[in-house]
């Protein structure tokens, strides 16, 4: 039922939590933003955000952290063996296997983990005066639901009567439900944009309304559910800066002599513009694509670098948008300020466009490549080509951006065909920056989910790991982010262990160069205005050197971007047809050049004077 409580304080009084294992040295956008617009909108609202993330991170040690939050069933079963004490002997194996790929755990037990990650918990607690409080929220993203019930529960216990709510990208729709059916402690669920639904939930609290929105969900099931479709921005100018001021207020009282320098998270978008990728579950909260002006993304990113003395930023967006980001990091060039920048990217936003990121202070990026075969690449709907990947992946190299991205194995109905074609691809981008390999898993909410049947599956099951964190009877009743299927799994893992093993090799070809070695590019070319001279490094070879005169030289350098056969024979017109293939497929056989059908593409980057 609907909580009212009389209120002893002359403002309604509203805490934000952030459980580990949000990125310590990141304030949490979810809170800021919440925290920006519920100060600006409800200026007799008191609300304060706390990050227990940051002392974890200080008794664990930034490393140990770090390397933890980036392994998700870790993250989860660490708290999952503290909720739910009888899954500790199953978990204890599973995750001491994990456990082990962390250096910086040395000796470190998965027992020793679970106390010292229990003895922080209930100090956090203790330290709180959560009397203080008519609502707690918690915001829920990834790697974060079990940290989040478990201290909702014993908060629950230590504070009856406080209202608990829960928001978040694990919260949406069925999911969020299935939360609130399952673990009695909670009292509301926000699924979909956060801010507007909870100004009513507060309201509601306080009194100033009766009725709540149908995006919070209450545990009274005659909570009367006004028709209310306004709970998310039109435009996303209606919202102010982010407020970290408490993120910063907890990471002085938790560390001393600034160990670290926060990179900063801001939001130039909500959703995606492209939206079609079939196996993408990461817009469920959003309903279609908003962004910021250019102007207003640069107000704040100049004021929150003055007021909290950061040059580092992190744009949360799914992808940069395509029409306001270029005139943002023209502007961001044309200043003064080192600022630095981090964003997600399509594969489309390269060439000039990324030279003009680049020039504004992008020096890292996330990239959707995800396959390197084209037919996958049309059956995920990704709308790009292989080239257009390979493209990027050379881009990032000529202009020093460091590139992160991914290459999904095991997509269900995947055929021998493609497996080869990856492979055989791997080979034109082993001088790029390696890519990760990404297990495909069925993300709730995905296309491939909603149709499964399209794509050979049989049943949705859930996930494995997932067994081994929750009790057998509560996961019956659980609809989670991540899942599993019956169909072609088992066959898929075996069909992709060749490119496992390869992308294996590729990283550790990577990592072994010498340095300063790794400041000159594995596949390079200087260029002397009649003579052009490619050094190409291979493993366990002799590096190469290939020099190429007058006409291939002109060849060589008209696919600098990308060509067609039918162009190059424009250019050429004297040496013919045949001869140009044949040319061609040369430095393709030498892994200088790329082919995709009818199209090349030069490999090598232009070093320059410089290296």
């Amino acid at each position: 039922m609907v909580v009212n409580i009389s209120h002893p304080h002359p403002q309604f009084r509203l805490g934000l939590i952030s459980m580990p294992w949000a990125l310590f040295n990141r304030p949490s956008i979810q809170l800021g933003a919440l925290k920006g617009y519920l100060s600006q909108t409800e200026p007799d609202m008191q609300v304060s955000c706390l990050h227990p993330y940051l002392g974890l991170a200080k008794i664990l040690g930034l490393d140990l952290y770090r390397e933890i939050s980036q392994d998700v069933w870790l993250c989860e079963g660490i708290y999952a063996g503290l909720l739910f004490p009888g899954q500790c002997e199953v978990l204890r194996g599973f995750l001491g296997k994990r456990l082990k790929h962390c250096k910086a755990a040395g000796t470190l037990s998965i027992e020793d983990l679970w106390q010292k990650v229990d003895a922080h918990l209930q100090q956090w607690l203790a330290r709180q005066d959560w009397g203080q409080f008519e609502l707690v929220g918690f915001s829920v993203c990834f790697n974060q639901l079990l940290a989040s019930l478990l201290a909702a529960k014993q908060l629950k216990a230590l504070q009856p009567q406080l209202p608990i709510v829960f928001g978040g990208s694990s919260c949406v729709a069925e999911m969020g439900s299935s939360l609130l059916a399952t673990f009695p402690w909670l009292d509301y669920v926000v699924h979909g944009e956060g801010e507007m639904p909870l100004v009513n939930l507060c309201q509601v609290l306080a009194g100033r309304q009766t009725a709540l929105v149908p995006q919070v969900l209450s545990r009274n099931p005659q909570a009367n559910k006004e028709a209310f479709t306004g709970c998310q921005f039109k435009a996303l100018s209606e919202l102010p800066t982010p407020d970290y001021d408490d993120y910063f207020h907890d990471l002085r009282r938790e560390f001393s002599g600034e160990p670290f320098v926060p990179e900063l998270p801001v939001e130039f978008s909500r959703g995606c513009w492209w939206g079609k990728c079939t196996f993408c579950n990461l817009n469920l909260q959003w309903h279609g694509y908003r962004g910021k002006s250019a102007v207003q993304m640069e107000r704040e990113v100049l004021s929150l670098s003055e007021r909290h003395g950061c040059l580092d930023f992190s744009f949360t967006d799914n992808v940069l948008p395509d029409r306001d980001a270029p005139t943002f990091f023209a502007t961001m060039a044309s200043g003064k300020k080192d600022f630095r920048f981090f964003a997600e990217i399509r594969v489309n936003q390269r060439g000039e466009t990324l030279k003009t990121y680049r020039q504004g202070g992008l020096v890292a990026v996330q990239a959707g490549i995800e396959s390197l075969s084209q037919g996958l690449l049309e059956r995920m709907r990704k709308g790009a080509t292989v080239m257009e990947n390979l493209i990027l992946m050379k881009d990032s190299v000529a202009l020093g951006i460091r590139l992160d991205g991914n290459l999904i194995t095991g997509f269900p109905q995947s055929t021998e065909a493609e497996v080869q074609e990856t492979l055989a691809n791997l080979d034109f981008v082993l001088p790029f920056t390696p890519l990760t390999a990404a297990s495909f898993f069925l993300g709730h909410g995905c296309e491939v989910a909603s149709k499964p049947s399209d794509y050979g599956i049989r049943a949705i099951v859930q996930h494995p790991h997932n067994r081994r964190l929750f009790p057998p009877q509560m996961l019956q009743g659980l609809t989670l982010l991540i899942n599993d299927y019956r169909g072609d799994r088992a066959h898929q893992r075996r069909l992709w262990q060749p490119v496992v093993k390869k992308i294996r090799d590729w990283q550790r070809f990577h990592q072994a160069r010498p340095s300063p070695a790794h400041l000159v590019p594995l596949l390079s070319y200087r260029d002397a205005g009649n003579l052009l001279i490619i050094r190409q490094e291979l493993p366990e070879q002799a590096t190469l050197h290939h020099r190429l005169r007058g006409t291939s030289r002109a060849i060589y350098l008209a696919c600098e971007t990308g060509v067609e056969l039918d162009a190059l024979a424009r250019l050429f017109p004297t040496l013919g047809r045949e001869k140009l293939v044949t040319f061609l497929e040369e430095l393709a056989a030498k892994r200088l050049l790329f082919a995709q059908g009818t199209r090349y593409l030069a490999l090598a980057v232009h070093t320059g004077k410089g290296l």
